[in-house]
């Protein structure tokens, strides 16, 4: 077969058209060239290809965790409520007009502060006044008693008669009725100077003045002036639906699961950011009846609260351990696909290739999941690298996952 090349230019010598044939190949002979050596390559590359086998890429490196049975303390997440300690309502003792306010609003103040000043003039005008009739009732009780004692003999002697010592002694002893009657009067005139100068009845956080200098109070209706809350601990108190009370108590009677032992009585605080509180409280008391319109038992617990992080009336996450797992598996939440179908894993099979497994996942213990069913101590779950498998069921290589708390939101959001 006559090459290419030559042929183009026998056709161009031998035409009848003579030289502009001859001119029109000489301009395609560059192209004809080009064709061909394209054409060469092409056939060389598939050649090198075919030779190469059509190479593949390398097992993509995965971060893997070995499956481990453990004791796995069961925790409960439960809304609830913070309430002050103590809480102490400052309210007027007396009529008047306030003078002063003595405190700082929002301040500590400790018990027996001053915190207003009522006007004190009335009452202690009335201190006065009883203790004006408390020395006009002893000087009484001095002529009376001297009397019936200057009767006494007189009446043995029957120079008197029997009624009129007795008339005596009954004036004497009226008087000293007087005299205690005085001195009642004088404490209650103290009082009321006292409840004048109004102090915190308790130590704690003052929140701000109800009323204002100048403003008339009332001890008939008890007109409230501040309020203080003792908030250096606090109580939380939350509900659990009596239905898992219930299924707590046959599961442990079952032996399916255990108390938690010592540590059971501890709660965590969990805020609305989600971070928690370092200092852990303690379960107080569990109710003895059950709300009848919601269904739920309540429970309280005091959390120290030194750094003022927790408010009265602040909503929060109560983690209480009730039970424990005897042996359950923990794995990372990234390593759980959860759909309508199941909980599913991958894990790594045979010949390192990976395969899914269907799983009964639990409760949530922080950003793990505690995993009940469908895995054998040993097993290998897939926990990082999802996003290097291009290839479905192309094996892998296993490396141990090393947790990595930047790292892993990252790869459970690239999932």
């Amino acid at each position: 077969m006559m090459p290419v090349q030559e042929e183009a230019v026998t056709v161009a010598a031998t035409s009848s058209s003579g030289a502009g044939l001859r001119a029109r190949a000489l301009y395609l002979l560059p192209l004809v060239v080009a064709v061909a050596a394209a054409l060469s390559a092409c056939g060389g590359g598939d050649k090198a290809a075919g030779a190469g086998g059509g190479g593949m890429p390398p097992p993509a490196p995965v971060g893997v965790l070995k499956a481990e049975l453990q004791a796995v303390a069961l925790q409960t997440e439960l809304p609830g409520r913070v309430e002050a300690q103590r809480t102490a309502q400052v309210r007027a003792r007396v009529n008047g007009v306030v003078l002063k306010r003595l405190f700082t609003e929002g301040s500590e103040v400790k018990a027996g502060q001053p915190l207003f000043q009522i006007d004190p003039a009335p009452y202690l005008a009335a201190l006065e006044s009883a203790q004006a009739s408390l020395a006009k009732a002893q000087a009484n009780l001095a002529q009376a008693a001297a009397q019936a004692e200057r009767n006494k003999p007189l009446v043995d002697a029957k120079a008197i008669s029997q009624q009129e010592y007795l008339s005596s002694v009954a004036a004497a002893k009226s008087a000293e009725a007087d005299v205690a009657a005085a001195k009642a009067a004088i404490q209650t005139a103290k009082l009321n100077v006292d409840y004048a100068h109004v102090t915190a009845p308790i130590s704690g956080r003052i929140g701000r003045a109800l009323v204002t200098e100048g403003a008339l109070v009332s001890a008939a209706e008890a007109t409230q002036l501040a309020l203080i809350q003792q908030t250096s601990s606090v109580y939380v108190n939350f509900t659990q639906s009596a239905n898992e009370v219930q299924q707590l108590r046959a599961a442990l009677a079952k032996g399916q699961l255990r108390s938690a032992g010592a540590q059971a009585a501890q709660v965590r605080i969990a805020l609305d950011d989600g971070s928690e509180l370092a200092k852990p409280g303690k379960l107080l008391f569990t109710d003895l009846s059950v709300d009848a319109s919601s269904g739920q038992v309540l429970l309280r617990a005091e959390v120290p609260n030194n750094e003022g992080q927790l408010l009265p009336g602040q909503y929060v996450r109560v983690r209480l351990a009730q039970a424990e797992l005897p042996a359950g598996i923990l794995l990372p939440q990234q390593a759980v696909k959860r759909s309508n179908q199941g909980d599913s894993v991958l894990i790594v099979g045979a010949g390192n290739k990976p395969e899914p497994r269907m799983v009964k996942v639990g409760a949530a213990q922080g950003n793990q999941w505690v995993v009940l069913d469908g895995l054998k101590p040993g097993d290998q779950v897939i926990v990082d690298g999802f996003q290097k498998m291009f290839v479905p069921g192309a094996p892998v290589t296993p490396v141990p996952w090393v947790p990595n708390a930047a790292a892993a939101p990252a790869s459970a959001a690239s999932r």
